[in-house]
């Protein structure tokens, strides 16, 4: 599953979609689960560990679109966070939190933040070029997960318009970005 689909799946869980909120769980809980035990190094407590940070991804969905990682790296995040947290609450010896601390953090070092900005600049520079409706429907799309339905009725066209709107923008940004 690409990383688009799975911010598709994480901005449609923050809407409350069981089934996008499923899809989640059955694409990225082997990996959340490797991380859980890693940390734990019990795969009882893992499990439920685990649970907790499905919990925590239903209710938290909508922080995502506020971060810059990318979507796999925020799931990572909170599954090692909590895990940490599990650890802090059993009174671990100091040594098994460090052994924690060291597995790799999945917050960009400064480096790729400037580089994320950078890109990020980029893109909005591009998008500005589009015709203010069709920017707004490709943000819509692709950093909202609106679908193509919802969109062609908020901007009244129909569906295969708003298809082609979009098609045409993304090429028009692909240009933009390759100069």
């Amino acid at each position: 599953m690409t990383p688009d689909e799975i911010t598709k799946l994480i901005f449609r869980t923050a809407l409350r979609e069981r089934a996008a909120f499923d899809l989640l769980y059955r694409h990225t809980s082997a990996k959340l689960f490797g991380v859980c035990l890693r940390v734990l190094k019990d795969r009882a407590e893992a499990e439920e560990a685990l649970q907790d940070v499905y919990i925590k991804i239903w209710t938290k969905a909508d922080r995502f679109a506020a971060t810059d990682l990318s979507p796999i790296t925020w799931l990572v995040a909170v599954a090692r966070n909590h895990a940490i947290d599990r650890l802090r609450a059993r009174k671990t010896p100091a040594a098994e939190l460090d052994e924690a601390q060291a597995i790799a953090d999945p917050k960009p070092d400064p480096e790729r933040q400037a580089e994320a900005g950078s890109e990020r600049r980029r893109i909005d520079a591009c998008l500005g070029e589009l015709e203010t409706d069709r920017a707004t429907a490709v943000r819509g799309a692709y950093l909202n997960g609106d679908s193509y339905a919802e969109l062609a009725a908020r901007f009244d066209v129909p569906l295969n318009t708003m298809r082609t709107w979009l098609r045409r923008s993304l090429l028009k940004l692909r240009e933009c970005l390759e100069r």
